[in-house]
């Protein structure tokens, strides 16, 4: 019975998940990220791994956070350091992107990763002569896997500016004098090649073992999700907040942060916002969130109005670089402080949904929940009172699950 490993690299942390045909977890590992040390921490993971369970994983698919882009040279040795993907240093060059980019194009916000692009192709020390590739977090993680730079998938190239629609760059990107540097995209699951035989030999996997392009980390937390029907949404309580709702309408809107995913002959229509768990951890530990909660009287709404941010700045349902926190006034209870933040993060989220909906995406209908804050049954109740349809907790809400569903059965397949 064939595995398929699915590795979800974070910010801070990475997890590792291994299912059997069936969709069994057979394994799940976890490690911490420190630094830069994405490849240590992958074949740490797999080593890991029992010896009987590692001998059958036929298939691995890795995802990362989106927006996080690195150049690497032709020996995949990254230049720099890695942009992560709320960086917005790229808005002192943002006169530069909207020269080349379509006026309201997704990329023309300073976190995309093309606009980084630009500022990395616009530094003093970047070398147009040298070979260089232009990769996502998950492209180069599986590189040092399969051995071949220079290739990505269709949802992390989406804020690069490649077209979902018609499966291309456009024209505008087709003549970019750096063109050379972007990656070859693929379809999500689509398999790249086997595992390199040393790295097989040196982590103990079979040398027909299959590596296939991945994803966005919050795609992954939708595929884990199991969410299929269209209406149907799934949000993400991570760090930040993230919401995805399936439709059989393409919505793309810079103005409020909104853009689209390819899904089959459907669209994955949402965005993500800066405020979110990151918050909330600034101000708690994760066992005063717990314990704190628990005091929240939900049956006297909270006057507080807050937008939680840690700094300036928001990309979705506001999309401005420059707007400010709003947590002040703050009480004397920590009970109270906490019920207003998880309140404003609520009013987001809520807030998110009706843009969507008033754009022409599909009503929503339901909405699975992922992510740290999906373990809080008081923000669940919260949340309920402000979103008018049936929340639950994702039955699988890890997104490294996710990406082993799809390294198992690959993308939905368009007929468009």
């Amino acid at each position: 019975m064939t595995v398929s490993l699915g590795i979800d690299f974070g910010t801070s942390g990475a997890r590792l998940v291994a299912i059997d045909t069936d969709r069994n977890v057979l394994w799940w590992g976890t490690r911490e990220l420190v630094g830069w040390r994405w490849r240590e921490t992958l074949f740490a993971l797999i080593q890991e791994i029992p010896v009987a369970i590692k001998a059958r994983v036929g298939r691995i698919a890795i995802d990362g956070t989106s927006g996080t882009v690195l150049l690497c040279d032709a020996m995949g040795q990254i230049i720099g350091v890695p942009i992560l993907y709320s960086d917005d240093r790229s808005k002192t060059i943002m006169e530069q992107v909207k020269s080349i980019a379509p006026a309201g194009h997704l990329v023309l916000n300073a976190t995309s990763s093309f606009a980084k692009f630009c500022w990395l192709t616009s530094q003093p020390n970047f070398s147009a002569t040298e070979p260089s590739y232009l990769l996502h977090q998950a492209d180069w993680i599986a590189y040092h896997l399969h051995g071949k730079l220079g290739i990505s998938d269709y949802h992390n190239a989406l804020k690069l500016g490649y077209d979902v629609e018609l499966l291309c760059y456009p024209d505008w990107l087709e003549s970019h004098p750096y063109r050379s540097f972007l990656p070859q995209v693929v379809a999500p699951g689509t398999p790249i090649g086997t595992v390199r035989p040393q790295v097989a030999q040196d982590l103990g996997l079979v040398t027909d073992c299959v590596v296939c392009a991945g994803t966005t980390d919050s795609i992954a937390a939708f595929i884990a999700s199991g969410a299929q029907i269209p209406g149907v949404a799934v949000t993400s309580l991570g760090s930040t907040l993230v919401v995805k709702l399936l439709s059989q309408t393409r919505v793309d809107d810079v103005k409020y942060g909104i853009y689209s995913h390819r899904w089959g002959d459907l669209w994955l229509v949402g965005g993500a916002s800066n405020t979110g768990g990151a918050v909330l951890r600034h101000f708690f530990s994760d066992a005063e969130l717990a314990s704190l909660s628990q005091e929240i009287d939900l049956t006297r709404p909270t006057d507080l109005d807050y937008y939680p941010l840690l700094t300036p700045g928001d990309r979705f349902p506001v999309n401005d670089p420059d707007l400010s926190p709003r947590m002040t006034p703050r009480p004397a209870s920590a009970i109270e402080f906490l019920y207003g933040l998880l309140t404003g993060i609520t009013k987001i989220e809520a807030r998110g949904y009706e843009l969507l909906s008033e754009l022409g995406a599909t009503p929503l209908a339901a909405v699975y929940t992922a992510g740290g804050g999906a373990k809080n049954p008081v923000w669940t109740q919260i949340r309920q009172q402000y979103l008018p349809v049936p929340i639950s907790i994702s039955t699988h809400q890890e997104a490294a699950y996710g990406t082993a569903l799809l390294a198992q059965r690959g993308m939905v397949r368009t007929s468009r």
